[in-house]
């Protein structure tokens, strides 16, 4: 895994949000500000 350097952009990558929906982070581009939540689940 590589390290991001700091104030560069993030390099773009695919998640499935709370609702099961694919989002990738390149769809924000142009956006103000884009907010990520990582949420540790519990067993």
């Amino acid at each position: 895994m590589s390290k991001v350097a700091i104030n560069t952009p993030a390099p773009d990558f695919t998640l499935p949000d709370y609702t099961g929906k694919t989002v990738c982070l390149s769809d924000f581009r142009g956006k103000t500000h884009v907010l990520l939540v990582f949420n540790r689940g519990f067993m």
